[in-house]
């Protein structure tokens, strides 16, 4: 019987919508401006320690292999079948970005919309939903 922290894995999709909104504002509202540069910023962040730690979640609950990097957390997810392929995708890019905007912040193009932010907010929605329903067939 394997342990999974469900509830922890669920704290962690609870907070999607938020982050979803955040990048859905900026997107729709993008004026170039510090303060949606910086929202961007922010939940371009938040959505990929979402996906890690969730991913995270499900290779130590599932006793999957052990991760060797953040891209590694988001091809283990994949070949095991918790999202498609095209979530991936995008998952993949997203995963990227962590050094960009956790360690070289300081060169980040606050002006400039990443292409992620406004395709990310409906992958984030669909991940939830996959990992959701990955649990209830692997637990139930």
């Amino acid at each position: 019987m394997y342990y999974v922290n469900q509830e922890q894995i669920e704290r962690r999709l609870n907070a999607i919508p938020d982050i979803a909104e955040g990048l859905r504002a900026a997107a729709q509202s993008w004026d170039g401006g510090l303060v949606l540069g910086l929202v961007q910023e922010r939940a371009l962040h938040l959505a990929i320690e979402v996906v890690t730690d969730v991913g995270s979640y499900l290779i130590d609950g599932f006793i999957m292999r052990d991760a060797s990097s953040y891209e590694d957390i988001m091809d283990i997810n994949h070949e095991e079948k918790v999202f498609s392929q095209e979530v991936h995708k995008v998952l993949m890019e997203l995963v990227r970005l962590r050094k960009p905007l956790v360690q070289d912040y300081y060169d980040w193009d606050r002006q400039a919309l990443h292409s992620l932010t406004p395709i990310l907010p409906d992958v984030l929605e669909q991940f939830a939903g996959n990992v959701r329903e990955y649990l209830k067939n692997e637990l139930y």
